[in-house]
């Protein structure tokens, strides 16, 4: 089975490249989930974008590569639904701990599908990123960011700045020529993944106190390659059986191949030392015998990375620059979800800038953090208070086996933990964000 369309994101690979311009309106540095959302709305709007990616399409990312309601809404706004037909669709949780499994369906929401998705980052960017392309905008593939050029008397953002500074062009080099230019812009938007190098080079810094994910996946072969859920294991282990704050995963990506990975939550540099490859191994180990996971169904090495969460890298902003993206640190605390809040915040961007470019200028950009903060702030902090709870192996211990116990209290929390919420009733889900919200109002602060 296709993953996806495979006519969908032919163009992009087909085509030749483009010329190095020597000025776009708005420049884009990554052509992940936030970079080819900012840049297909800017570009469907009718502004002049240019986007440099480091790699050649398609190319592999750390990722579950699962899709949940909220990504699938993205995906649909940008008229991609139709391209996701041949992907693994699945219809929710399975949530599996302390010998207890509970299948919980996604729950209804007024504005988000009930269903995902799996789809490998490998086949899903170049579609995204194509998409970009059709609607006018120049994607240069193989082209690596070198460094900002800051406007005169501009000096990078030190520790416990607000804002970044103005910058006036990137110096960017072509990998497969060695060419080097220099590119001027109107609007620089930094969606260049968690390394984000140009947004360090700029000041950008994380604040290390707050909660820090470690992810490690790889593919399997399995039987049990389209089961009708993603699997969640909450209690994983590590060698010496005891259990670790964090959980394994199990994507079905219904093609012969199965996602599995396992994802470390770190607060306040707990758990520093231990090594996610030990931890897989083990996981792969406990995982249920209907998945028939062992070293021998690897297909490759397993790859991982650091996540960073919950708006935890500034500033943000500043004068001509935005952030979006894992470049930010805008992955969701509370499940390790980034793919849908790449495409979010890409697209907020977008419709900053795009006020910028009408005539708001930098008023427009002013805003950025204030909507940022609408849309993600309060419900990140009370993510941030759950991730530094369960860091504590007691906590975590204590909350899970309450949960497995009972489906409506899990049920519930699904819907806290996808971001999920209903604007329009107040239902158990609601209830429950309402009590961790209160606890966290009361908490040390975050």
């Amino acid at each position: 089975m296709a993953p996806v369309d495979p006519q969908a994101a032919s163009a992009l690979l087909d085509d030749p490249d483009p010329p190095i311009p020597d000025r776009s309106q708005v420049l884009v540095v990554g052509a992940g989930p936030a970079g080819s959302a900012c840049a297909f709305w800017l570009a469907q709007a009718g502004w002049q974008v240019t986007v440099v990616e480091r790699k050649r399409f398609p190319r592999a990312k750390t990722c579950g590569d699962g899709l949940t309601p909220r990504s699938v809404r993205q995906l649909a706004d940008m008229g991609l639904e139709g391209a996701l037909a041949g992907a693994h669709r699945y219809r929710g949780l399975r949530a599996c701990a302390y010998g207890l499994e509970l299948e919980l369906p996604w729950p209804s929401h007024p504005t988000f599908p009930s269903e995902g998705y799996v789809v490998t980052r490998y086949d899903l960017d170049r579609l995204v990123a194509e998409r970009a392309r059709q609607a006018g905008a120049t994607v240069l593939q193989g082209t690596e960011a070198l460094e900002p050029v800051l406007a005169d008397g501009q000096q990078p953002a030190e520790a416990g700045a607000r804002t970044l500074p103005r910058c006036r062009a990137l110096r960017v080099r072509r990998a497969a020529t060695g060419e080097t230019a220099t590119i001027g812009f109107d609007y620089l938007v930094l969606a260049e993944g968690a390394n984000a190098r140009v947004a360090r080079a700029l000041g950008a810094q994380r604040e290390r106190r707050w909660p820090l994910g470690l992810a490690l996946r790889g593919y399997y072969r399995s039987p049990a390659h389209d089961e009708p859920f993603i699997e969640s294991h909450l209690d994983i282990r590590d060698a010496s059986g005891a259990v670790v704050p964090g959980y394994g995963w199990i994507f079905p990506l219904g093609d012969g191949r199965v996602n599995v990975g396992v994802g470390l939550l770190s607060a306040e540099g707990r758990w520093r030392g231990v090594n996610t490859t030990r931890l897989l191994d083990a996981f792969l180990a406990q995982a249920p015998a209907r998945w028939q996971l062992s070293p021998d169904a690897a297909l490759g090495q397993a790859t991982g990375g650091k996540l960073p969460m919950g708006l935890s890298i500034a500033p943000r902003v500043g004068p001509n620059v935005l952030l979006a993206g894992d470049a930010m640190g805008a992955i969701n605390p509370f499940n390790g979800e980034g793919i849908a809040y790449g495409y979010e915040t890409g697209r907020l961007a977008a419709a900053v800038v795009a006020e910028a470019l009408a005539g708001a200028g930098e008023a427009a950009l002013a805003s950025y953090e204030d909507r940022l903060q609408a849309a993600y702030g309060h419900y990140y902090r009370v993510a941030r208070d759950f991730v530094r709870l369960i860091s504590h192996p007691r906590a975590m211990q204590v909350c899970v086996r309450t949960g497995m116990h009972s489906r409506p209290l899990m049920a519930a929390l699904l819907r806290v933990m996808a971001n999920l919420l209903r604007p329009d009733r107040l239902g158990a889900g609601e209830a429950t964000y309402a009590v961790a919200a209160a606890l966290a109002a009361v908490g040390p602060g975050s």
